[in-house]
């Protein structure tokens, strides 16, 4: 999962990135919350019996895909249970409040039938048929599932004995998501003495972050096209731009000289509260400065 930021010229502002994956985001730890089932006799999940989950002493985990079409639900009892509830959304929908029928087994639902599996402890449903009532959700970033209030039933291989659940979540408000920026200073220098060039600017985050900077130095001479790679690295805090330099190697024998060249240049960071990367990018015209180091 990735978000990619484009830089104009030399602005260094923080520039927001769009999701580009629709993956799942990583598992969340419910701060509030609990999990409550039951089951008719007959029923295989449930064995006929009632079982109850609070967040404050199992451990409950909630993960939520980018395009917000699926929740999953885990559950570790302190007793050494284990449970997994998966919500799905029709091909192409999100989840929202409302009440979803006919649902099948995720994630073998197709096309309008919304997905839902409750298992663990060691048993679960070939096929199954049921629904859900989400009475609340609340999405942040990537994912993010803020808030989950949701009632299920679900029949094991056609049999009338149902599974019955409700599902309350309760998290802290989504971290910001990392937004960074970058810009390529507009002057350089180029060795006499190893043929290199090192170009320079700035980037800017809105949380602490390690950006990888990397781009390519491009100039024409008497009809020769001279290029060369770089990369370095920075350490980013909000408030004020952090700079950086790098040395761009020529890749053939001409060397970079005196005069004009178009720079590339891309930062990538990781946003480690949504595991996802991300990046900003920008090019410019950059004079380079003979020097005869």
């Amino acid at each position: 999962m990735a978000r990619t930021v484009t830089g104009l010229g030399l602005t260094l502002a923080l520039f927001t990135g769009g999701l580009l994956t629709a993956g799942a985001a990583h598992a969340q730890p419910v701060t509030e919350g609990t999990v409550a089932f039951d089951g008719d006799e007959g029923d295989y999940i449930s064995g006929g019996r009632s079982y109850s989950y609070a967040a404050d002493t199992d451990r409950i985990q909630v993960v939520g895909s980018a395009a917000r079409g699926l929740v999953d639900v885990n559950v570790s009892g302190t007793n050494g249970d284990w449970w997994s509830i998966s919500l799905a959304a029709p091909d192409g929908q999100q989840l929202k409040a409302g009440t979803y029928e006919g649902a099948t087994r995720h994630p073998f639902n197709e096309g309008n039938a919304p997905g839902l599996n409750h298992d663990g402890n060691g048993r679960g449903c070939n096929q199954l048929t049921g629904s859900f009532t989400i009475s609340k959700i609340s999405w942040g970033p990537n994912g993010y599932v803020e808030a989950l209030d949701v009632a299920y039933e679900q029949h094991c291989e056609g049999a009338p004995a149902a599974l019955r659940g409700q599902v309350h979540i309760k998290n802290p408000a989504p971290p910001v998501e990392l937004s960074l920026g970058v810009g390529v200073s507009v002057d350089g220098t180029a060795s006499a003495l190893n043929g290199r060039a090192t170009v320079k600017g700035k980037v800017t985050c809105n949380k602490p972050v390690r950006v990888d900077v990397s781009g390519l130095v491009t100039q024409v001479k008497r009809n020769i096209l001279i290029r060369g790679s770089y990369a370095t690295s920075v350490n980013c805090v909000p408030g004020a731009p952090v700079a950086w330099s790098a040395e761009a190697d020529p890749t053939g024998t001409t060397p970079f000289q005196a005069g004009d060249v178009e720079v590339k240049v891309t930062a990538t960071g990781y946003d480690t509260d949504y595991q996802v990367g991300v990046s900003a990018s920008d090019i410019a015209a950059v004079h380079l400065t003979k020097v005869k180091k």
